[in-house]
């Protein structure tokens, strides 16, 4: 039993022990709650066990316990959400043995599943957590079919264990990408896809899967994780035509049957119009568009149809054919026609990092003030990287928001979040401060003063 017990505990320290939630009061800040509306001068935020426990006007605030931190002058809101990223999934693009974005030469596609690949200690994750990301929503790249695979929502905190929920999506190409991965045409794609669907309707009823491809609740024991049920062997027989593995298959029951949501990347009217027309074949889906540049063309159908979008911010050069009638006024435009729209697809490129979400709504604030355009207010803006995003994977009210029982992420700016000059003092995750040093700040305060003997030790000879 003593040896037994031993074991266990040495086990805990290999893995790392997180650090406990921290009860603190933020307080006299300019308070913005994530939810759209607008900020809160000289509010508070209360945390408690790791969760917030309030979030408006001093008024209202608790009595204080634990920490108290003087926000006077700073503005504090939830941690961002980063949809639709790489994050932990590449060091550096260019060098294959360090990116596992896509799987080109596997013989698999719906069944990849990003989570074992994730690296907390990427810099990425810790560049990104410094400029206020605390969740994202992490996926692979079409490669060799028009199924990326299974993405996996997770946090940047400073501990080995980041995923929150593993195979929370699935992620499928149509359009142009679609096309291309199909045989060269979008009938082969949408051929493909549905044939697919198919496919998994039937194997998930021949062997009795029950499709559970999720976790409904944070799980960080490590040892009660749910069998997955692409383990389980079967005898079914399966007809000589299919096309899709067995793990494919598998992987695809529970979008079939709705328990996971799938995300459909697309971005001209036309091809979003035939998405939308997918669930009379298949009702239980659960569409998210990602992409849509030409999203506000048809956001009247899309509000109507209460699928949620993931955009690009500013989109808004013809770079491909699907993207001919692309516009900075996208968004703002299908927000306006009741679209739920979420900011993302910044997933480390030219395209943008993760922690550049801010500047991109900043940018949608200040388009609503050029005539003729179409942009966001500051609060829509806002929880176009919170708690919209957060809402789309699944998360509403529990992530990218400071709302009674809402999960202790919380940053204190220096200033306006969405202005340029402004960036992270403090972040928490789960009521737990994170530090924000990483490769760049380390390098910045080598040679901020240019002094020799900061000189790296190549120099040292």
């Amino acid at each position: 039993m003593i040896r037994s017990a031993l074991l266990a505990a040495t086990a805990l320290l290999a893995l790392g022990t997180p650090a406990a939630a921290q009860d603190f009061d933020i307080t006299g800040a300019t308070v913005a709650t994530g939810d759209g509306s607008d900020p809160i001068e000289g509010g508070t935020v209360s945390v408690r066990g790791g969760r917030v426990v309030y979030a408006g006007p001093a008024s209202g605030a608790p009595a204080a316990s634990g920490t108290a931190v003087d926000g006077t002058g700073k503005w504090v809101t939830p941690g961002l959400f980063a949809a639709v990223t790489s994050l932990g999934l590449a060091d550096v693009d260019a060098v294959d043995e360090s990116n596992d974005t896509a799987a080109r030469g596997s013989p698999f596609s719906a069944a990849l599943d990003v989570a074992p690949a994730l690296n907390p200690s990427s810099q990425h994750v810790l560049v990104s957590r410094a400029g206020g990301v605390t969740r994202a929503s992490v996926t692979g790249y079409p490669s060799s079919s028009i199924f990326a695979g299974q993405g996996a929502i997770v946090d940047l905190g400073d501990d080995p264990m980041m995923v929150v929920r593993p195979r929370a999506f699935q992620m499928v190409a149509l359009g142009e990408a679609g096309a291309r991965l199909g045989g060269g045409s979008r009938t082969g794609a949408h051929t493909l896809l549905r044939n697919a669907l198919r496919e998994a309707g039937q194997y998930g009823d021949d062997s009795q899967l029950v499709g559970r491809a999720v976790q409904p609740e944070r799980d960080r024991s490590g040892d009660d994780l749910p069998i997955d049920t692409r383990l389980l062997d079967n005898e079914t027989e399966r007809a000589s035509d299919t096309l899709l593995t067995r793990f494919d298959a598998a992987a695809l029951v529970p979008v079939v049957r709705g328990q996971q949501p799938l995300y459909v990347l697309v971005e001209r009217a036309a091809d979003i119009r035939q998405v939308l027309s997918l669930p009379r074949e298949f009702p239980n889906l659960r569409l998210v568009l990602v992409g849509a540049s030409e999203g506000w063309m048809v956001a009247d159908r899309i509000a109507q149809a209460g699928i949620p979008v993931i955009a690009r911010a500013l989109n808004d050069l013809p770079v491909s054919f699907e993207q001919l009638a692309a516009t900075q006024s996208n968004v703002g435009r299908m927000a306006r026609a009741g679209v739920q729209v979420a900011i993302g697809g910044l997933d480390g490129g030219t395209d943008g990092q993760p922690r550049t979400a801010t500047q991109y709504a900043g940018n949608l604030v200040a388009l609503s003030r050029v005539p003729g355009a179409d942009g966001l207010s500051w609060g829509q803006a806002f929880a176009a990287i919170s708690s919209v995003p957060a809402a789309i994977a699944g998360f509403e009210g529990r992530l990218g928001v400071l709302a009674n029982g809402a999960a202790g992420d919380v940053v204190m700016w220096d200033g306006d979040p969405l202005e340029l000059d402004s960036a992270p003092e403090r972040v928490f995750i789960d009521g737990v401060e994170q530090p924000l040093q990483n490769h760049q700040t380390r390098l910045r305060d080598r040679y901020r003063d240019l002094d020799e003997s900061d000189l790296p030790k190549a120099y040292d000879w």
